[in-house]
């Protein structure tokens, strides 16, 4: 994908859940263009998902029983911890 992200894409991150939103949308802009194409498509497959399993994978109080989909959940959940992280020298 170019460095361009489609509104489509955008939208598809508005969940009903704020925290959803938040996670998906920050991971979007901030992150979605370093994944490999690979990656790429499995947050699209991701967004497919309903709101209810997707807050309990991200928030880590489930599993996903499709383990393919783990990684990108993994990649998710860790931008969201480690975004506001200060490097120090």
């Amino acid at each position: 994908m170019s460095k361009f992200i489609s509104s489509r894409l955008s939208w598809a991150c508005r969940r009903g859940m704020l925290e959803l939103d938040l996670l998906l949308g920050n991971f979007l802009h901030e992150a979605f263009e370093t994944l490999s194409p690979y990656d790429q498509k499995l947050f699209i497959e991701l967004l497919e998902m309903n709101d209810q399993d997707l807050f309990l994978w991200l928030t880590g109080k489930e599993v996903n029983n499709n383990h393919y989909l783990n990684g990108i959940i993994k990649k998710i959940r860790y931008h969201a911890e480690h975004r506001h992280s200060i490097k120090t020298f």
